[in-house]
């Protein structure tokens, strides 16, 4: 895939403090990057491979800067920000919620997935947060992918109803109701329900994925 050349522009005070970190590694940060960059790609309704594939880069790239392990440079943003898309300057005055909501009714769950798997999040915005709920429903041969998943932090569930195959690197069980899983999201893994009714599960994972 080819690039586009970079074009370095006068920046805002605040944008030019994060030129020059492209650093792995937990380090202070001055702007939650990571946090700003799961919630606009959530709302978008982006998976990270999705965002990945636009924006040219690796699935564990994205990974590792919504979990503030990397700290990427203004152009590396920008590349990013431009799959989604949206300009640096909106991507920095994003602002958290001033007051979270604690309660949330059935009908409240956001919906982060899409057919044939749907996934309904505890709370519309999780920027700044560190855990993320899930109500899982996948319909009967839905799968999350030939390719398997792999990102940073860890993930559970327990399933609620009908029949989940989970695979973990070269481990695979058929998890029934009452089942769960607990792993750490680094290891490739995959879902699939099997057999001929819809399965349910309720996850949680951090920090968040989708």
């Amino acid at each position: 895939m080819s690039y586009k050349p970079l074009i370095l522009l006068r920046l805002p005070v605040h944008i030019c403090a994060i030129r020059n970190t492209c650093n792995t590694g937990p380090g202070p940060m001055s702007v939650d990057i990571g946090g700003r960059l799961r919630f606009i790609r959530a709302r978008q309704k982006l998976s990270q491979r999705e965002l990945a594939k636009r924006a040219g880069v690796t699935n564990s790239t994205i990974s590792l800067i919504e979990s503030n392990q990397m700290n990427p440079s203004v152009g590396a943003l920008k590349r990013i920000l431009d799959g989604i898309p949206m300009g640096l300057a909106e991507f920095f005055a994003l602002e958290p919620e001033s007051r979270r909501k604690i309660f949330y009714r059935a009908e409240e769950l956001t919906e982060v997935g899409k057919k044939p798997i749907s996934y309904r999040q505890v709370g519309d915005n999780l920027f700044g947060r560190s855990l993320q709920i899930l109500k899982e429903r996948y319909e009967p041969g839905s799968d999350t992918g030939r390719v398997h998943l792999v990102h940073e932090g860890e993930e559970g569930g327990i399933v609620i109803s009908g029949k989940l195959e989970v695979t973990v690197e070269d481990e695979r069980r058929i998890l029934n109701p009452g089942d769960a899983y607990y792993f750490e999201s680094r290891r490739p893994h995959r879902f699939r329900c099997v057999g001929g009714k819809p399965c349910e599960v309720i996850s949680a994972c951090t920090p968040p994925t989708f």
